[in-house]
């Protein structure tokens, strides 16, 4: 899937990893960039065509894959995390927040645009997803379990979009330097060279991709005895 003459469908793409998303995006040579966020007023970025959406509103979905019938790549990057461990008090309510929309959003987006991208050639489909698909640690305990099912939703629609030529990328990420991980003491990556290691994964063809050497890390010592995610407490 290359950018350039793209148009693309960027969602959670007022700030941080989306606004980098929605940049990087136009410096390659996109023909048009959609930037998705329930406030379509706080997007600010030249260029873009702003696009009321909160993926959690089926009727939104619905009329921005109505309005938005030229795409050919769409990018799930909306998502929310809250702290805390599966114990916790309000660990359930929390955790079926972040479902819904790390989830359940991702999904409502991706089922509304597959014909669009089916009558576009095919296209592509980029989920951010992380670390946490494949690690939990009490810390983002609820929020693991919404990624780690975001990766099998990942991977079941890669398989069911193979037939109609539609790329799947699924992302996974460390710390990231947005405000989703302002308060955390951790090394961070720039957003920028997330961005460009995404697409750079996506205009070669790849399926999956572990952007930083820890996450790289991690998906080797899925297949260690034990796993390595089976006594990480950090």
């Amino acid at each position: 899937m290359k950018l350039a003459d793209a148009t693309v469908f960027i969602t959670g793409a007022n700030r941080g990893l989306g606004l980098a998303f929605a940049r990087a995006a136009l410096a390659a040579g996109a023909r048009k960039v959609y930037a998705a966020a329930r406030d379509p007023g706080s997007i600010a970025l030249p260029g873009v065509v702003p696009i009321a959406l909160d993926v959690n509103n089926p009727s939104q979905v619905a009329a921005a894959a109505a309005d938005c019938g030229d795409v050919t790549l769409v990018v799930n990057n909306a998502g929310i995390a809250t702290t805390g461990g599966l114990l916790d008090s309000g660990s359930i309510e929390a955790t079926q927040r972040m479902m819904e929309t790390n989830v359940y959003g991702m999904l409502r987006v991706s089922q509304a645009f597959a014909p669009v991208l089916a009558r576009n050639g095919g296209g592509a489909l980029l989920t951010v997803l992380s670390v946490s698909s494949w690690l939990s640690a009490p810390v983002l305990a609820g929020y693991a379990v919404s990624k780690a099912a975001a990766w099998s939703a990942t991977n079941g629609l890669r398989n069911e979009l193979r037939a109609q030529g539609t790329q799947v990328l699924g992302l996974h990420v460390g710390f990231i330097d947005t405000d989703l991980t302002k308060g955390f003491d951790a090394p961070k990556l720039a957003p920028d060279f997330v961005v460009e290691r995404a697409y750079a994964a996506l205009e070669a063809g790849a399926s999956e991709i572990a952007v930083d050497e820890w996450t790289q890390g991690i998906k080797r010592g899925l297949s260690n005895e034990p796993g390595i995610y089976t006594d990480y407490a950090r």
